[in-house]
């Protein structure tokens, strides 16, 4: 029968790239840990890796194999916590992912009416660049809720939690690309340089898209990793960028125009599994308290 143990060894022998380094981050000498590894292989009937002059390969079925060896882990873990938290030996601890734009434009409000209502309840944040990175890392077990855009597919508890509106930020004093209405259509902005994302970052995809959909491609004068410096470096002249409204601060320094036809992706929080009461809370409070799609800025 395969052991959390077992799991254990075989992740650390993976993330280290060596069974002599996981060794010695498990304490363990390395005949044991071996033995421990190939009765894992044994058991599941197949090797799981691939052992090198240097280092360490998973082969198919360990690759097949890790992401649920590393979501059992997590599970137990949160396991542990919450029959600690229901012993009274702790207070508890939130994991929650999602992805750059949503960490900083959707969650500070949830975030400070949990912390205000929950002192006690550690909070740890997980971002990610992408939306399909955040999916796969909620498949793993990397956390106990994701918040961010809809998974497809996915087969645990989904609860949508809002539209996020897309705004174009412009040089306050740059040339009016709108009619004063403060409403602008990104084909008249087709030959400019954009600023845009990284491509590892997901709004790089939405940006494009809605490009394609108003017939351009976008050229980029500069890109951006992080989704916060989009709007200050448009707003400093480099370019238009399309940004989540909720991302711009009060009083930002910046022309904010609502591009036609508008451009929204809908929010959501979910789950691998019925979430227990704690992440079920939160959830109610994401839900009440984010404030979606409203910009801040000069027009």
């Amino acid at each position: 029968m395969t052991s959390l143990r077992q799991l254990e060894y075989l992740v650390t022998v993976v993330d280290t790239g060596s069974f002599t380094k996981a060794a010695e981050l498990l304490h363990v000498t390395q005949p044991a840990l071996s033995h421990q590894v190939r009765a894992l292989e044994k058991g599941v009937g197949g090797p799981l890796l691939e052992r090198l002059p240097r280092s360490v390969r998973l082969t198919p079925m360990g690759r097949a194999m890790l992401p649920h060896a590393r979501a059992t882990l997590a599970d137990a873990e949160r396991a542990r916590c919450a029959a600690r938290q229901a012993s009274g030996l702790e207070a508890g601890e939130l994991q929650i992912a999602t992805v750059y734009s949503v960490g900083i434009g959707v969650l500070p409000a949830a975030l400070r009416v949990w912390r205000r209502e929950r002192p006690d309840v550690d909070v740890r944040l997980v971002e990610f660049r992408h939306a399909d990175e955040l999916r796969e890392a909620m498949a793993a077990g990397e956390a106990d809720v994701a918040v961010g855009p809809v998974p497809p597919g996915w087969d645990g508890p989904v609860r949508e939690i809002g539209a996020e509106e897309f705004v174009v930020v412009l040089p306050i004093d740059g040339p009016r690309e709108d009619d004063g209405s403060g409403v602008v259509d990104l084909a008249t902005l087709a030959d400019c340089a954009w600023v845009h994302y990284a491509p590892g970052n997901g709004l790089a995809d939405l940006v494009d898209q809605a490009c394609a959909a108003a017939g351009f491609q976008p050229r980029a004068a500069v890109r951006t990793e992080q989704s916060a410096a989009a709007p200050v470096l448009a707003a400093a002249g480099l370019g238009p960028a399309l940004v989540p409204a909720n991302v711009l601060p009060e009083g930002f320094h910046g022309r904010v125009l609502r591009p036609e036809p508008a451009i929204r992706r809908t929010l959501a929080a979910y789950c691998r599994s019925t979430p227990d009461p704690l992440t079920s809370a939160f959830i109610d409070v994401v839900a009440g308290e984010c404030t979606l799609g409203s910009p801040h800025g000069g027009t």
